[in-house]
């Protein structure tokens, strides 16, 4: 039987774009963007894209389309011995997978919560008393939080069926879930540009302070921003690329998701910092004391500024549909990595390795849904993407 095949190249690039744009686009790119000089930061930030971001990224679609299999196999073939490499790149996609979808199970809590504004009064009291219910360190689990539990199944039984049935299947889901949270995205922006306040909170995004570029620190934020939002050194872009023919272009293919990912990251800050702006208006605080990224952000800053809104609910249901759409597609292409490896070394049956990971992934979500959860998600965030990521980047290169 021939390997699995992508119905049409837009399906790929759609599918790749859907991988790269995942929660980070929404709650890290803008800040990160504001933190190391605003306006200007896109000039180390396009610098990054093109010497390293981009370049990586031919290398891994190049190596998936040219040896036709996931990452372990196409390391092996490339030089006998290190398979172990696409093993790691593909683990430490598997363990980030693990808490990424403990967060989407938030999503899911959250979107419930929207149709009462359960959160009102004080956003950030309901999130780590009340929702997460946190304990006092990472030693006190403190037993499970049932509704997150609940919600880690949906997610990973959206992901099961999302991917079982290959790339075909894949195709059908991405063309929902990647233009949705871009037309999402849009309707915030819109929404956002309306509010007032909103104007002062741009400035704080767009401003330009060209001094910024002389810190190193600002091109390695540039330059970890573009490794982390592409998905690169998870085995993911070897894998989808190894469904393409042989003629397929690779470096367009990279061009095009790359640049689709960056826009889609800078088009949103502007729906983030006009609602950053409002809030600050509504609260009478400088924009500075109110921005935040990540899950405060997420789970804190907008659920407070989405009860200010009229219609609430309703941006409140839009909002966490939109984290939702923007988190599956990352989360099963972390899973189709792992998935594409083991059924080159092993050719078990497709539905059963993605019934295993699921099953597996699920079992070890279960203690990020207790209440030391924050602190565990906390833990291993950190070193995945600091040490993992890097030095899957770094071998690649070297092989």
């Amino acid at each position: 039987m021939g390997r699995d095949r992508w119905s049409s190249r837009p399906i790929f690039i759609i599918a790749a774009i859907g991988s790269a744009v995942g929660l980070g686009n929404i709650w890290r790119f803008p800040y990160v963007c504001y933190e190391n000089g605003g306006g200007a930061f896109l000039i180390p930030y396009f610098v990054a894209l093109f010497t390293a971001g981009i370049p990586l990224m031919i290398l891994e679609y190049g190596l998936g389309q040219r040896m036709q299999a996931g990452a372990p196999l196409a390391f092996w073939k490339i030089r006998k011995g290190w398979e172990w490499l696409g093993w790691w790149a593909i683990l430490t996609g598997f363990g980030i997978v693990i808490y990424y979808a403990v967060i989407m199970a938030w999503c899911f809590c959250y979107l419930a919560y929207s149709l009462k504004l359960s959160w009102q009064p004080d956003t950030a009291s309901f999130f780590f008393q009340r929702f997460l219910q946190s304990g006092e360190g990472p030693g006190q689990l403190g037993g499970l939080r049932w509704p997150i539990l609940v919600g880690l199944a949906l997610t990973w039984i959206s992901i099961y069926f999302a991917i079982f049935k290959g790339v075909k299947s894949v195709g059908k889901v991405v063309m929902v879930t990647v233009p949705l949270p871009v037309i999402l995205i849009g309707v915030f922006v819109v929404r956002g540009l309306t509010l007032p306040g909103a104007i002062e909170g741009l400035r704080f995004y767009l401003t330009p302070d060209f001094g910024q570029l002389l810190n190193p620190r600002v091109w390695l934020a540039a330059y970890g921003q573009v490794f982390f939002t592409l998905s690169l050194g998870f085995g993911v872009l070897i894998a989808y690329s190894s469904y393409l023919p042989k003629t397929s272009d690779v470096n367009n293919n990279a061009f095009i998701t790359s640049l689709a990912d960056a826009g889609i990251s800078f088009f949103a800050g502007f729906a983030v910092f006009s609602t950053i702006g409002y809030l600050a208006f509504q609260n009478s605080q400088p924009v500075s004391e109110v921005i935040t990224q990540g899950i405060g952000l997420a789970f804190i800053a907008y659920p407070t500024a989405i009860s200010l809104l009229p219609l609430a609910p309703v941006f409140g249901i839009l909002f966490f549909i939109l984290l939702l759409t923007l988190g599956i597609d990352s989360a099963f292409s972390l899973v189709e990595a792992g998935v594409a490896g083991i059924e080159d070394e092993w050719h078990i049956p497709r539905r059963y390795i993605v019934i295993g990971i699921c099953l597996l992934a699920f079992i070890g979500g279960i203690v990020f849904t207790t209440r030391a959860g924050l602190y565990w998600l906390d833990i291993a965030d950190h070193f995945l993407t600091n040490f993992g990521l890097a030095t899957v980047g770094l071998l690649e290169c070297i092989v």
